[in-house]
């Protein structure tokens, strides 16, 4: 047996300073500040708190909580300037570059003869641009352990 409503309550007769201050939360210390909704902004969205975890979620997407990657805390980061032959061609136009700071990779093809003086470079950038006709000046002679090897 269902027994239907009669007569619904207009919405207009609510709320409106009947409810001792509340106005409709429930109980006064709800609405006194922000520690019921988990804190302002972006507090109380951490790992285990669920006040705000759909909003975060939809907004971040699922990578936004947990740790990123695994190093254990003696791995530094490798912070030194590096660039590709490839972006060296597209950006550069062939002759004398210096490249003082940084390290040259060996990624891409480079067509033109460049003369690069570089901190650092790889083995098959030395190799790919020396088949470019073109050299590759180090400053400091930091050469790879296989040249080294190789000259002995």
């Amino acid at each position: 047996m269902s027994f239907k409503k009669t007569k619904k309550r207009k919405k207009s007769s609510r709320y409106h300073g009947r409810n001792m201050g509340t106005c409709g939360t429930g109980a006064r210390k709800k609405s006194k500040g922000s520690g019921h909704r988990g804190g302002y902004g972006m507090a109380g969205s951490g790992k285990r708190a669920d006040q705000k975890k759909t909003l975060v979620l939809k907004l971040y997407g699922h990578g936004y909580f947990g740790k990123q990657g695994i190093t254990s805390k003696g791995t530094k980061r490798d912070k030194r300037d590096k660039i590709n032959i490839g972006e060296i061609q597209e950006k550069y136009k062939p002759g004398e570059i210096n490249l003082s700071s940084y390290k040259i990779l060996g990624e891409g093809e480079i067509k033109n003869k460049f003369i690069i003086t570089a901190k650092e470079a790889s083995n098959s950038a030395i190799e790919k641009v020396e088949k470019a006709g073109g050299k590759i000046i180090l400053i400091g002679n930091k050469k790879k352990k296989k040249e080294e090897g190789k000259e002995k």
